[in-house]
């Protein structure tokens, strides 16, 4: 998919020669052609060609000044496939990525998916057994079609999605409850191991790695109540999960490809109702990105980044079951007052996939409107008489 058009503006170069008895000077004038919808402004046409002459004959020392307009060769009207974009693009062409965690259209992971998408990666999607038919039912019926919209008007294409289970890495770690479940009926491969022999058989290789999922069952009990089974179940699907899609598509990651995978400010700050061992989780995947960064990039030239995203009212989100007031809580105290739009993180991971992040790798990227960098609410009754600025 090819990103966005070159901007159809031409250069015309014009030399003006000013000549006397005793010297020549030359020198060069830019004009700039650009098209544009406001009658006032004059177009070039490159088969024009104005012509001004100016005399000045008073003292034999006179100075005479021509100025010619140089004819110019049609600008380009769009990029080609192959040709360099101006200034500096975010260019994935010939890129492949899999993003792991996409259920439906309004999460992190499907911006993250479009953002690579518009500037011009490959999409592979990997989907949630039991959410599988659901979503590719949804995709056939154009249910998505609204948000499939790229930036140059043409829709996202996703050109496979997979069955995937995170947290069994092989079909010997699936226990018969799950082999029997009735929302696993019809599929097949879907184990860690078995989805990435299907991407290998299928595709040959990926480039981009995206980590979209998270699941803590018991995220709504304090820590402190919070079981075994449902500490380590919020471990094993929200940072393990992350180890084991990287360790097995690491053999078949181009070098110089890119991981990325989402946080969350409970990582390292207290969120109380954050709970049942999803804050624990996060910290795990902060400190495993740093590790995972000198394990990759030494052994396989891979970069390994998270991006730490603030509250978005996701399906997903909706779960913890106050996503609403942490929303507001952000519009309230951000030094940016604003609500995040899912695609200020999907722009920031495709940035972080890019090579122009290509010196970037064990970073906690936070895309928050700023909220990580204070430490007291700016609604607070005791900063009433500091006269905190608000927006206009």
């Amino acid at each position: 998919m090819a990103a966005a058009a070159t901007p159809t503006a031409g250069v015309a170069r014009a030399r003006t020669c000013i000549s006397s008895p005793h010297k020549m000077l030359m020198s060069r004038a830019a004009i700039l052609s650009t098209t544009s919808n406001d009658a006032s402004m004059t177009k070039l046409s490159s088969s024009s060609c104005i012509s001004l002459s100016h005399s000045f004959l008073k003292k034999p020392n006179s100075v005479i000044m021509k100025s010619k307009r140089v004819i110019t060769t049609k600008a380009v009207s769009s990029a080609n496939e192959t040709s360099p974009l101006p200034g500096l693009p975010i260019d994935l062409r010939g890129k492949r990525a899999f993003i792991a965690g996409i259920a439906d259209d309004n999460g992190y992971g499907w911006a993250i998916a479009k953002s690579l998408a518009a500037a011009g990666a490959e999409i592979l999607v990997g989907t949630w057994v039991p959410a599988l038919n659901i979503f590719e039912s949804s995709l056939r019926r154009g249910k998505f079609d609204e948000s499939r919209v790229l930036p140059d008007g043409s829709l996202m294409e996703i050109t496979k999605v997979y069955p995937m289970d995170a947290i069994f890495d092989g079909p010997e770690d699936v226990p018969e409850d799950i082999k029997t479940n009735k929302r696993y009926a019809g599929s097949s491969n879907w184990t860690v191991k078995e989805l990435v022999e299907s991407v290998k058989q299928d595709f040959g290789s990926i480039d981009i790695l995206v980590h979209s999922l998270a699941n803590g069952p018991e995220v709504a009990k304090p820590l402190l109540e919070t079981s075994r089974f449902g500490y380590l179940a919020a471990i094993s699907a929200s940072s393990y999960s992350f180890i084991s899609l990287l360790q097995n598509f690491v053999p078949i990651m181009n070098p110089g490809g890119a991981t990325i995978s989402l946080t969350y400010i409970a990582a390292e700050r207290t969120i109380p109702g954050y709970g049942g061992g999803m804050s624990s989780a996060k910290a795990a995947l902060e400190s495993d990105t740093r590790v995972l960064a000198f394990e990759a990039g030494r052994k396989h030239k891979i970069r390994v980044n998270t991006i730490s995203a603030g509250p978005l009212r996701s399906r997903a989100a909706k779960a913890i079951g106050f996503i609403d007031m942490m929303i507001e809580y952000s519009e309230t105290n951000a030094p940016l007052l604003k609500e995040l739009s899912a695609e200020e993180v999907g722009n920031a991971a495709a940035f972080l996939a890019s090579p122009l992040a290509s010196a970037i790798t064990g970073t906690v990227l936070y895309v928050d409107n700023g909220l990580n960098v204070m430490a007291v609410s700016t609604d607070s009754p005791i900063l009433e008489e500091l006269h905190v600025p608000k927006e206009k």
